[in-house]
């Protein structure tokens, strides 16, 4: 019987680790428009999110937003949004990429006041999405179709 990493690479798949945190996020390192970061993993959010001290960092031409984020305890907060972003996540790679772009502090203040390190955003559903991923909880790995 063929394991699960066999079958999904048989299918044009790449695997990438997850890291578990000691919040229990799987934390996973991403490459947007050349420069390496760490985001947490969230099936839950919708968009893909860089904190507003990334736009330098992450090369991103910030545009205002009328858009309002939710989530994480914190609601009705200001965004701004980047487009046309390459994301790379191990072999996987998308050069259309829009970023919600917002304060993460109350994010990283959590993971801080939990012994786990900053991030410097969130990898969202809308990437998820883009590569049909699965995510193999058990072995932590997250799956994307090249």
């Amino acid at each position: 019987m063929e394991t699960l990493k066999e079958f999904l690479e048989e299918k044009g798949y790449t695997k990438i680790k997850l890291k578990l945190t000691k919040t229990n996020h799987f934390e996973i390192k991403a490459t947007i428009n050349n420069v390496k970061g760490s985001f947490i993993l969230d099936t839950g959010a919708s968009s893909s999110c860089v904190g507003f001290e990334g736009i330098e960092t992450f090369k991103l031409n910030a545009e205002d937003s009328l858009i309002k984020a939710a989530g994480a305890g914190a609601i009705d907060m200001d965004t701004k949004t980047a487009k046309k972003n390459n994301v790379k996540i191990g072999k996987w790679t998308n050069n259309k990429v829009v970023l919600v772009l917002f304060n993460l502090t109350h994010v990283n203040t959590a993971l801080i006041n939990h012994n786990s390190k900053p991030v410097d955003g969130i990898i969202g559903a809308d990437i998820l999405k883009k590569g049909k991923a699965i995510i193999d909880y058990e072995k932590k790995y997250l799956y994307l179709k090249l």
